[in-house]
């Protein structure tokens, strides 16, 4: 929920609620793209440290718990109007919106780089990573859903919208605070792999990630993926806005196309045991490809097409999500196979590293976006002329397509650790660990 609200709605939030100027917003803009991308390199870094904790709390909880709470005081900061403005607001902008990106780093790698530890089996680890992928997207549509009906009561009972999204800020971290002390106080965090565990140098960090090759190539896919499905989202409201020409069906879309991403979730299970990876990867992609095929030639202002498009969008992308964070986990043992040590919150500082890229580039391209096409100065639909909404349409659709088949492409050449290739890294893992012992 926290992260949906700050990547998919911050912008939002800036061009049409506090309307700041165009000259403002090419700096916020700039200082997005900059912020998220230093933010992004430092993931690795604070997955060195995170493999480098122990102490009585263990490694992981310890950043989850200084992660959730920072992050989330700092989001009710970014949706808080001070009433600053020009230089004044850009300088307060640039070190909130860092220190957000920093203290959301320290909760989320931590977070996610407990799920390999917890178990080596890979259908186990495909139903808890389905499991928490669900809360995740039940959280993601929440705010989706109620962005626009929930901000605009809270705002006529407070009398701006401004207040509106300051009061939903509040509501979402409050119920972020609530979820996370269940994994602090709920979870058991596994200690036998963190006591035969070397310290992490920078060094190590560096030969970890270009060292495994198949962590680099799941990486760079993951990568085209996240910046084709982060451009498509983050264009929704705007689309809905300017294009369609009513943004109360946003919430209603939104609806629609969660509970279909949560189903297909869901059911992930039954077809992996039916299906291999290689096949459900090939299947979620066609889906999507499909689904930006009906989109773009789907009329603005017609929602049975629009509909279909989206859920057929994701269905795809619900499964090419798993898939990946699957792909990454699996990355941890060829790594430990090939280098001869494990580092799970290295390689799992990949994760929030391609999202935070994915969602610069994608802040970047709506950004630049939104001011070129003119719908930074519209108030409606109809202020925007039609070469502006086919910009809009082409960024929204067309770049994204390509980028989700080029990452497609590098995973079918590249990527080789199979259900079968697993199985023997495993056992010769172990084989390894059986020669160690007295």
């Amino acid at each position: 929920m926290l992260y949906s609200m700050v990547s998919m709605y911050l912008m939002y939030y800036l061009t049409d609620i506090l309307r700041l100027p165009t000259s403002v917003m090419w700096w916020v803009t700039g200082i997005i793209l900059a912020a998220r991308i230093f933010d992004a390199l430092n993931d690795p870094i604070m997955g060195v440290i995170v493999d480098n904790t122990h102490g009585r709390f263990g490694k992981f909880k310890p950043w989850i718990a200084l992660g959730a709470l920072l992050s989330g005081a700092l989001t009710v900061l970014l949706f808080t109007d001070f009433g600053f403005e020009g230089a004044a607001y850009i300088a307060f902008f640039a070190v909130v919106y860092v220190m957000w990106g920093v203290s959301f780093t320290a909760n989320d790698i931590s977070y996610w780089s407990m799920l390999p530890s917890l178990s080596a089996d890979q259908k186990e680890r495909e139903k808890i990573g389905a499991f928490a992928r669900i809360c995740a997207n039940v959280g993601l549509f929440t705010v989706v859903a109620g962005i626009v009906p929930i901000t605009t009561a809270l705002g006529n009972a407070a009398g701006s919208q401004q207040k509106g999204y300051f009061y939903f800020a509040m509501i979402v971290v409050g119920i972020m605070w609530a979820g996370q002390c269940i994994t602090l106080l709920g979870v058991k965090e596994p200690r036998a792999l963190e006591k035969v565990q070397e310290h992490t140098t920078l060094k190590g960090m560096v030969r970890a990630i270009f060292k495994n090759d198949q962590l680099l190539f799941t990486a760079i896919s993951m990568a085209l993926f996240m910046i084709g499905y982060t451009t498509t989202t983050s264009f929704g409201l705007y689309f809905f806005k300017y294009a369609y020409g009513d943004e109360g069906m946003y919430s209603i879309f939104a609806v629609i196309l969660g509970v279909s991403q949560i189903l297909a979730l869901y059911v992930f299970p039954v077809f992996s045991k039916r299906f291999n990876r290689k096949k459900l990867y090939t299947a979620a992609t066609i889906l999507v490809v499909a689904g930006y095929i009906v989109f773009f030639f789907a009329p603005v202002n017609t929602m049975i097409f629009i509909g279909i498009a989206g859920m057929l969008l994701f269905v795809g992308q619900a499964f090419i999500q798993l898939l990946m964070l699957m792909f990454l986990a699996d990355t941890v043992e060829y790594g430990q196979w090939k280098l001869g040590k494990r580092n799970d919150s290295v390689t799992f500082s990949l994760q929030p590293f391609i999202n935070k890229m994915g969602g610069a580039v994608s802040s970047g391209i709506v950004g630049a976006v939104v001011i070129i096409s003119g719908i930074k100065e519209a108030e409606t639909a109809a202020d925007v002329t039609a070469q502006g909404l086919f910009l809009m349409k082409a960024a929204m659709l067309i770049l994204p397509l390509i980028c989700i088949l080029a990452g497609y492409v590098i995973y079918r050449k590249k990527y080789r650790i199979d259900e079968e290739a697993y199985a023997r890294i495993l056992n010769e893992l172990e084989e390894r660990e059986a020669k160690k012992e007295p």
